[in-house]
């Protein structure tokens, strides 16, 4: 991801592959989604919404939880759905290294 301050609703949907209607929903669900809005009421969402996101959209689409158990998740233990999805994240990335080093042999 790169250095932005601000990100437009259409870069966010492509970062997830998601209709643009879908991060105005969850942007209504989730209360820890706070994008700024611009003289014209266009959303610029920053690098924390955009975490965020990457926070629901793994519990929502990836992990299969309801709007309302994303929710509840989130309220009592942020920090440990944080951690979660750090720590597959790592995983992915470890994993990405691997195939790349067998692929190499």
């Amino acid at each position: 991801m790169s250095s932005k301050l601000y990100y437009s609703i259409g870069e966010v949907s492509k970062m997830f592959d998601v209709n643009a209607s879908l991060i105005r929903f969850w942007e209504t669900e989730f209360d820890i989604i706070k994008p700024k809005k611009n003289k014209k009421g266009n959303r610029m969402f920053t690098k924390q919404d955009v975490d965020n996101f990457h926070l629901i959209f793994d519990l929502v689409k990836k992990r299969g939880y309801t709007l309302d158990g994303a929710k509840k998740k989130l309220k009592d233990n942020k920090e440990d759905v944080v951690n979660q999805a750090e720590m597959i994240q790592s995983l992915n990335k470890i994993r990405s290294f691997l195939v790349d080093l067998k692929a190499e042999l």
